[in-house]
């Protein structure tokens, strides 16, 4: 099942850029800019149909979301059906229909999840109280080490934990120190496994360097609505917009002042998404649903940033050559756009990095 969820989460995942791009392409045949190709993935093409409208679909062997290809897509272009020869708020809306199109996957996502039981994050996680009920409140065992005393005894992810020598675990935040005040003990144990309570004697690790127990625990509070479930979708996806925005500023704060560490702890690459994907694929379907919609929001957030080779840089890059009153020549653009992608690649790699170290 644990499999079934990965694959699911990241079907969805490449399904969240082919969205993006799709709200281009719809933009963009709604203003009169002919779309020439819609590609699911990268080349080289495996297969490919021209559509009724004239759009040629493609898949392509690359499974990293997908593409849309506008005629005349540089900001010079000339001509009828051009991207070039539309005018600012056409080209506006084209380029931030996919932050709005993800912007909405978060809300649809966030609204489902409301009405079968939201995860609560923060303290003052938007709800409407007449119609809030807590369906769930325990700690998870989110991942555990291997060879550790926990993977001894048999406990698994998403195992609910419930003592630890005859105190209740209460919260993800002092269960650490609750293995700590036992380092090197043996002691009682309770875990439910399938709905059924299990309690078993453990040795703790003397020391804390795979961890006493070896247990990561997360702490799962699920809040269900019925008919305020599309207020609270909306609420949750502004609240969130909300804290990445502050995320991104704190990162960017980090980065100016040299800590680079902590800079490196706000965020996540490619590696660092798939390896919380794969923890969140363990504790069930609503985890990897709830991932996906936070991701379709941060695709959102990041996308509408004035960083070239986004759409929202693109957008920047028009504005200013269209306030200096200057050319955009198709040199210059893709002089401008080059430059944004190498930096973001750059940024992608060092990420990476980062996440290597940090999850292996």
């Amino acid at each position: 099942m644990d499999i079934l969820l990965f694959i699911l989460g990241i079907i969805l995942l490449i399904g969240l850029v082919v969205v993006h791009e799709f709200g281009h392409a719809v933009a963009a045949r709604r203003n009169g800019v002919i779309v020439e190709e819609f590609g699911i993935g990268f080349p080289p093409k495996a297969w490919g149909r021209k559509l009724k409208n004239g759009t040629l679909f493609t898949l392509n062997w690359l499974p990293l979301g997908g593409f849309v290809k506008l005629k005349g897509e540089h900001d010079s272009a000339k001509g009828p059906g051009t991207y070039g020869g539309a005018t600012l708020w056409v080209k506006t809306k084209i380029l931030l229909a996919g932050v709005l199109v993800n912007w909405i996957v978060a809300v649809v996502i966030f609204t489902i999840l409301a009405l079968v039981g939201l995860p609560k994050i923060f303290p003052n996680q938007f709800a409407v109280n007449s119609d809030n009920q807590v369906i769930n409140s325990n700690i998870q065992a989110a991942d555990i080490t291997s060879n550790s005393p926990a993977s001894k005894i048999g406990l698994q992810p998403g195992d609910k934990l419930i003592s630890l020598a005859g105190e209740p675990i209460k919260s993800a935040e002092t269960f650490g120190d609750q293995t700590a005040a036992h380092a090197g003990q043996t002691v009682q144990f309770m875990f439910e496994h399938n709905g059924k309570t299990e309690q078993k004697m453990v040795t703790l690790n003397k020391t804390n360097q795979n961890g006493y127990l070896g247990v990561g625990p997360a702490e799962q509070i699920a809040q269900r609505a019925t008919w305020s479930a599309p207020i609270v979708g909306v609420g949750v996806t502004v609240q969130f917009t909300y804290e990445t925005l502050k995320g991104l500023v704190t990162t960017i704060a980090d980065l100016f002042q040299t800590k680079f560490a902590q800079a490196g702890a706000n965020v996540a690459g490619p590696v660092g998404i798939i390896s919380i994907l794969h923890d969140s694929s363990k504790l069930g379907l609503v985890p990897v649903l709830f991932l996906i919609g936070v991701i379709s929001l941060t695709l959102a957030v990041m996308n509408v940033l004035p960083i070239p080779a986004l759409d929202g840089g693109r957008l920047f890059v028009t504005l200013i050559f269209r306030a200096l009153k200057k050319p955009l020549t198709e040199s210059r653009e893709e002089a401008i756009q080059a430059a944004g992608f190498v930096a973001l690649m750059v940024l992608v790699l060092v990420i990476t990095i980062v996440d290597v170290r940090r999850y292996f």
